[in-house]
């Protein structure tokens, strides 16, 4: 990545902290925020320190059948003493870099889940996937069919017996 040695933040950014970068045919999104919860840049009232600056980027790929993949990677640079955050050329490279390698993470795992998936030729399961043989019901814990069938014909269950109390206090006149 080319760092803009003009640019405070290594890169021109937009009046909202954001800016859009282009590389190698690859749009990179980046956002340099702060992370106090006011509009106002200065002290926290409490602490009488800065609040800490996040650089955020995001990397995504569009690929067949409208699958996305997205890396994104954040830094935060915090403030020295009381002082407020400094522009860090160097901040955005790191949030890039992070961004790269969650995405190389997530296609590895994309990859791993595409072989993991078989497509469906006849499988009894139908729905796109052959069951693993491990996976077979336990007999030992499905449902007794005359439970079943008692639940169905309405005899009452442990469940249906149990008591319940109430503790609201609607009903008490004396609360009212």
């Amino acid at each position: 990545m080319d760092i803009d040695p003009t640019q405070p933040w290594g890169l021109a950014i937009d009046y909202a902290g954001r800016a859009t970068l282009t590389e190698s045919g690859h749009t990179i999104h980046v956002n340099v925020s702060d992370t106090s919860l006011s509009s106002i840049i200065g002290p926290d009232s409490i602490s009488g320190t800065y609040s800490p600056v996040n650089v955020t980027a995001q990397f995504t790929e569009t690929g067949e059948g409208g699958a996305v993949l997205r890396g994104t990677g954040r830094i935060t640079i915090m403030p020295v003493g009381t002082d407020p955050v400094v522009p860090d050329p160097t901040a955005v490279r790191r949030a890039v870099a992070e961004a790269l390698t969650d995405f190389a993470t997530s296609a590895t795992a994309y990859v791993a889940l595409c072989a993991r998936w078989q497509p469906d030729a006849g499988t009894e399961d139908g729905d796109g996937t052959t069951p693993d043989p491990g996976t077979a019901p336990d007999p030992d814990t499905e449902a007794d069919p005359e439970t079943a069938a008692d639940t169905a014909a309405g005899t009452p269950t442990d469940a249906d017996t149990s008591t319940s109390t109430s503790t609201s206090t609607d009903g008490d006149p004396a609360m009212v």
